[in-house]
């Protein structure tokens, strides 16, 4: 979205998932370096808040997208920023590799953004609305009724139909993920939300709405900085 038509709203509100995201992988390096007792794969405490993040997350993605591509974001700014994305991903791939060898990440949120935002913005965004809310209610259902062992190699598994989750530290496939994208392309389109959104954020909130401008640079640093200094106050308290 152009630096000018910014929604101080829509800021503040990523904001809030992007505290929330560091937050939860705060405790997750907790359980990492067995500070907690705690099971971030199968706990439900967890498992739903990795949900709730993630759909907020791509949500929010598929609402900006629309929202620039109405104000007249160019393709090159597209280009530029789908780039930017698509680097971070590799970055996060080396990183997680030398981190966790055995389960590193070859397809994770990020890796997601940048296949996703091109078919959203050249193709499935200019399908009515009806159409996109059914195909974001099939791309949320389709796992679970479909799933064949071609889908399970690291080539295949982008696109979700696995018979097994695959051993990775992060796993956004494009169904059943494509769907809050989606619904965040439509809710683009209702006016009533378009104008909250475009109201002011009072007081503190405009300190959120100021974080909420930098969601890729927050993803790239939270986790080194999270790690290096619950890795310092380790080594400190021996």
């Amino acid at each position: 979205m152009p630096h000018d038509s910014r929604l101080p709203r829509l800021d503040a509100l990523r904001a809030v998932w992007m505290v929330w995201m560091a937050a939860f992988h705060f405790a997750f390096n907790l359980a990492h370096f067995r500070l907690i007792e705690a099971n971030f794969y199968v706990d439900p405490l967890w498992t739903t808040q990795r949900t709730l993040i993630l759909s907020g997350f791509l949500f929010w993605a598929g609402l900006s997208q629309a929202l620039a591509h109405e104000a007249g974001q160019s393709a090159p700014r597209f280009w530029r920023r789908w780039a930017q994305v698509a680097g971070a991903a590799a970055l996060v791939s080396l990183g997680s590799a030398l981190m966790f060898p055995n389960s590193w990440i070859s397809f994770g949120v990020l890796h997601a953004f940048a296949l996703m935002l091109p078919l959203l913005r050249w193709g499935l965004g200019r399908w009515p609305t009806g159409c996109l809310v059914a195909l974001a209610a099939l791309a949320w259902v389709l796992p679970g009724w479909v799933q064949h062992p071609v889908f399970d190699t690291r080539w295949t598994n982008w696109v979700g139909l696995v018979t097994h989750k695959p051993i990775t530290e992060d796993f956004v496939p494009l169904l059943p993920w494509l769907a809050p994208l989606l619904l965040g392309w439509v809710a683009a389109r209702q006016p009533g939300l378009r104008r909250w959104l475009a109201g002011p954020v009072p007081g503190a909130g405009r300190a959120w709405a100021g974080l909420g401008r930098w969601p890729l640079t927050f993803y790239l640093l939270h986790q080194p900085v999270l790690i290096a200094g619950l890795m310092a106050w380790m080594a400190l308290a021996r």
